[in-house]
């Protein structure tokens, strides 16, 4: 379809005169091909691909967006990884010990297989769970403090690591509470000027990059 079709107006009337050897050509190739396939096919098969040209980019997420996710998608995620871990460290402190076990009783065969088993599964499954237990924990508190001051920044990872440390030692008395939220405290502040080194670091090398 040419520019001169589609720079005319829109009229309902018969065409004639010099249009008429080019409708029949069209009207043709219409009839050849519905006989060539065995099934009519409609004139309007014929358009301009132009029309059908995206004026937007086709992402789910807006284009130059800094966070794709917040923490309650990200919960799901932190939470499986956190157990699974927890499980692999756990598994292989687990074989570890009962390795040192079976060696000093000097245990062999099934006894020794028995005992490896139950040593990786019960501090697999132990380890999991304090992991699994934090990682819930630490999403919650994130996902409220998000949710209560509409920001999703580095002051809430940092309460939210202090919580959950405050609430995980909270029954083992008031100094092992204040320990747990310590160590919470600490681990997202480390957390937080590692992420503040990389975005500086990741900065400065586009920057560098742009003056090459």
């Amino acid at each position: 379809m040419s520019d001169d079709y589609l720079s005319k107006p829109l009229s309902l009337a018969p065409s004639t005169g010099s249009d008429e050897p080019r409708n029949s050509s069209r009207f043709s190739n219409v009839t050849s091909a519905s006989t060539t396939f065995g099934a009519p096919i409609s004139p309007y098969l014929n358009y301009d691909p132009r029309f059908l040209q995206q004026a937007q980019p086709e992402f789910i997420f807006p284009e130059g967006a800094t966070k794709q996710r917040g923490r309650f998608e990200l919960a799901f995620s932190q939470i499986g990884s956190s157990v699974m871990v927890g499980a692999g460290i756990g598994g292989l402190a687990g074989f570890y010990n009962g390795l040192r076990t079976t060696k000093a009783l000097q245990q062999t065969g099934k006894l020794w297989r028995t005992q490896m088993l139950n040593h990786v599964m019960k501090q697999g499954s132990g380890t999991a769970n304090t992991l699994g237990t934090l990682a819930v924990m630490y999403s919650g508190f994130g996902v409220l403090l998000q949710a209560v001051r509409g920001e999703d920044d580095d002051i809430n990872t940092v309460v939210a690591g202090t919580a959950t440390g405050l609430l995980y030692k909270s029954t083992a008395g008031l100094r092992k509470c204040a320990i747990g939220g310590a160590v919470g405290l600490g681990i997202s502040g480390l957390y937080c000027l590692a992420q503040l080194a990389r975005a500086n670091a990741a900065s400065n090398g586009n920057s560098g990059m742009k003056f090459l």
